[in-house]
């Protein structure tokens, strides 16, 4: 046996000798080569405006008539694809992991808020298994404890055995109609709950298509079914219906009334000229607004008796903001026009007598001036009037009791019995709620916040109470939706408070917000600009990263068409905030919230204002130590993309990487040479190529003209679509022309990521674009 133990142990070293003869020491492993940017072909072509000469080696690619040229563009697109995908190849766990974490927290809602009207609660849920939502109503009074969620029993009271549940429209049918695609861009059910008008984008043909269904049988009225439909408003208490039709240029221009037959009510030939409509919350009229670019007026129509012609109530020099009520036999102007020729930068309430004989219409004013107190919305009812007010940079909410004292000349506003209404933290933005029922004391708001899912909320004006309809839990990641008796209802100890008394609710009430300013701070600062204009900037960091540690951030920026910056909470920003980022917002001019100054001072000849502001909070995050310098990213959307590229082009070396959603890249040509219909907004916003100093202007910010040689750029991801208003071929030629010009570097990669048309209507898609996103610029900041 001894004898046995030593052959084995023999055996053994003579292999392992063996082995170790054959062993050779591994070749160092080479690391993949990075892969290579598509090179998408050059045709050079030469432009020449104002005197001046360009030239363009990526012209083709918005020549959508060449169908050469675009197949060309699919394969180009084709090897986007594959370039984006194997660049971030190596993220693929860190994108899985950001798309669970995105996909968990997107509220799953299986209804909309219902919302009551008259007798009805009018809601939209979704059946199992299916991609559209149903349009729904059920009579309040059968179900005062509805909870909409509660699907499939939420249509059946299963004590009577009856059916409680009225299915109005289902979109999935509608996609039917449509070729697989359903979206609704205006509905609105007639004054006597009988019947439903809504329009239909019909994708073959890129217009929108009228239908009216009849409530009571569910079924399709043979008329009115019209194509290019882009208004509609209710007349003779739903027995008239009267509609807005656009050229083939897309502006709107004729008004057509329809009862019996169609009646021709009015028809703009000038091309500079816009109709738009929409009904009194009381159904009494029918208000018609044409306006220019240098030009504005209101026409009213009697509801009871639409064909009875058109009355000119208004009308000013200039384009202007013009929204009338009517209420208890007057009429409120709640505008924007200047005063005594000169430009202001604030809205403000006239009112004047339905049957004023005056010629012309005397209008008075209703508040006097107040700079520190500035009204940015109203809304009517019966028998309130609801504010919402901005005092500095704080938003408030609030309600008057009507009617208002007329004839007595103009009072102020403080000095009015004003209730203010409960709010949360760090407001960034209140919007009026579809608050159809003019004779209801409950009207609806949606409160935003950085650090606040945003809540859907009913205020009873009568009481001061408050009930929260709808807001995300984020700290469960599940969505409440509650009406009734189950909403969270508050009565606040100052409910009645005037102007000088407390505006927000109390401590222990903020807790029924669902706040999570308890895990994330938000601060604000006011950031000197290149000419020393105070430029808002808000951050955003969990409480559990100071901004000293000198984290990654992230700066959004729009800054056009005077749109507030939308700073809401967004769910999919918390997987960022919680690996230690901060996110920013900076509210350059050019944008909304500021008043109109503020929006001027950023458009046409003045753009530059934007871009500075923009550079000026990127200076700002870095010098502070709030962000760590070289971990620094861009986010702009749309125009905001041209405020961000732009910004990049004169000071790459701030940015470590950015993200550009369907962005503004080349207003050059855009503006010179549109593919796709533009209107006289985007004019007014960037500027008239036929105005010299406008032209200028353009060619000194367009992101696409203005790109160094020679200089290292940072990462870049732009996300853009086929179905876009500034094309594929912007984002394409941009992504190009950065690579032709600037130092390759194969850890600052510049992407081109295509997003498909269906990304609005599906969770997973949703997520996945977010986690894309996300993981691009954790991998560039790592990197």
């Amino acid at each position: 046996m001894r004898h046995l133990f030593r052959f084995a142990a023999v055996a053994r070293r003579e292999n392992l000798v063996f082995l170790l003869r054959r062993y050779r020491s591994p070749k160092p492993a080479t690391a993949p080569s990075p892969p290579t940017p598509p090179k998408p072909p050059k045709k050079p072509q030469k432009f020449s405006f104002h005197g001046i000469t360009w030239e363009d080696p990526y012209s083709w690619m918005s020549n959508l008539n060449d169908k050469v040229a675009m197949r060309h563009m699919d394969v180009c697109m084709e090897q986007e694809e594959k370039y984006t995908e194997a660049v971030m190849s190596d993220s693929e766990k860190l994108q899985n992991k950001l798309q669970f974490e995105m996909a968990s927290r997107i509220p799953f809602d299986l209804s909309t808020p219902p919302l009551r009207w008259g007798p009805w609660l009018y809601y939209r849920r979704v059946e199992e298994g299916k991609q559209y939502p149903v349009l729904c109503r059920r009579l309040a009074s059968l179900n005062d404890e509805f909870i909409s969620h509660k699907y499939p029993p939420a249509g059946f009271d299963f004590a009577s055995g009856k059916r409680i549940e009225q299915k109005l429209i289902d979109y999935n049918q509608e996609a039917e109609r449509f070729g697989g695609f359903a979206y609704e861009e205006l509905s609105e059910v007639s004054p006597n709950h009988q019947f439903i008008a809504y329009t239909m984008y019909d994708k073959d043909n890129d217009y929108f298509k009228l239908s009216v269904r009849n409530l009571n049988s569910g079924s399709l009225c043979s008329k009115p079914q019209v194509d290019r439909v882009s208004n509609l408003a209710w007349a003779k208490d739903g027995q008239a219906l009267l509609y807005v039709v656009t050229d083939q240029k897309k502006r709107p221009y004729r008004l057509i009334g329809s009862t019996d037959d169609d009646a021709l009510l009015l028809e703009e030939s000038d091309e500079n000229v816009h109709i738009n409509i929409r009904n009194t919350k009381d159904f009494r009229f029918v208000t018609v607004n044409t306006f220019t670019t240098t030009s504005s007026k209101v026409f009213l129509i009697n509801a009871a008796d639409p064909l009875s012609g058109l009355k000119l109530v208004w009308e000013c020099p200039s384009l202007a903001h013009c929204i009338i009520e009517h209420h208890q036999g007057y009429l409120y102007l709640f505008t924007d026009a200047p005063r005594a020729g000169q430009s202001i930068d604030y809205h403000y309430l006239l009112c004047s007598p339905v049957n004023d004989p005056s010629n012309p219409r005397k209008w008075e004013e209703v508040f006097l001036n107040d700079e520190d107190l500035i009204v940015e919305d109203v809304d009517f009812s019966d028998k309130y009037l609801a504010l919402i007010l901005r005092e500095g940079c704080n938003f408030r909410l609030c309600s008057v009791k009507l009617p208002l004292s007329t004839g007595k000349g103009a009072v102020k506003l403080r000095k009015l019995d004003i209730r203010y209404l409960s709010l949360p933290k760090h407001v960034c933005q209140i919007s009026p709620g579809p608050n159809y029922d003019f004779y209801s004391s409950v009207m609806r708001f949606i409160i935003s916040s950085p650090v606040m899912p945003d809540a859907v909320v009913d205020y009873e004006l009568t009481t001061g109470r408050w009930n929260i309809i709808q807001q995300q839990n984020m700290l469960h990641e599940r969505t409440r939706i509650l009406y009734g008796a189950n909403s969270a209802s508050v009565t606040l100890d100052n409910a009645n408070s005037k102007c000088s008394g407390p505006v927000n609710s109390k401590l222990e009430d903020s807790q029924s917000w669902n706040e999570l300013s308890e895990f994330y701070a938000c601060e604000q600062f006011d950031v000197p600009s290149a000419d020393g204009v105070k430029v808002p900037l808000t951050i955003v960091f969990s409480r559990s990263n100071k901004p000293e540690d000198k984290t990654p951030g992230i700066l959004h920026g729009h800054g056009a068409y005077g749109e507030l910056l939308d700073k809401r909470w967004r769910s999919e920003l918390k997987s960022l905030l919680d690996r230690g980022w901060v996110v920013a917002y900076a509210d350059v001019r050019g944008g909304g919230g500021h008043g109109k100054k503020w929006h001027h001072e950023g458009r046409r000849t003045k753009k530059h204002n934007s871009i500075n502001d923009y550079i000026s909070c990127a200076k700002f995050l870095i010098e502070t130590d709030i962000v760590e310098e070289n971990k620094l990213a861009g986010w702009g959307y749309s125009a905001g993309g041209l405020l961000v590229a732009s910004a990049i082009n004169q000071h790459p070396d701030l940015f470590r990487a950015a993200v550009l959603k369907v962005p503004f890249l080349d207003p050059t040509n855009t503006l010179l040479y549109p593919v796709l219909p533009l209107i006289a907004a985007d004019y007014e916003e960037f500027g008239y190529p036929g105005d010299l100093n406008d032209f200028l202007a353009i060619r000194d910010y367009s992101p696409y003209d203005n790109i160094q040689k020679d200089v290292l750029y940072p990462a870049v991801l732009v996300n853009s679509s086929f179905n876009t208003r500034f094309g594929v071929w912007e984002a394409a030629k941009w992504v190009a022309r950065v690579r032709d010009h600037t130092i390759y570097d194969p850890k600052r990669p510049i992407l081109l990521n295509l997003t498909t048309d269906l990304v609005e209507e599906n969770r997973y898609l949703q997520s996945k674009e977010s986690a894309l996103e996300a993981a691009f610029l954790i991998k560039m900041m790592d990197s």
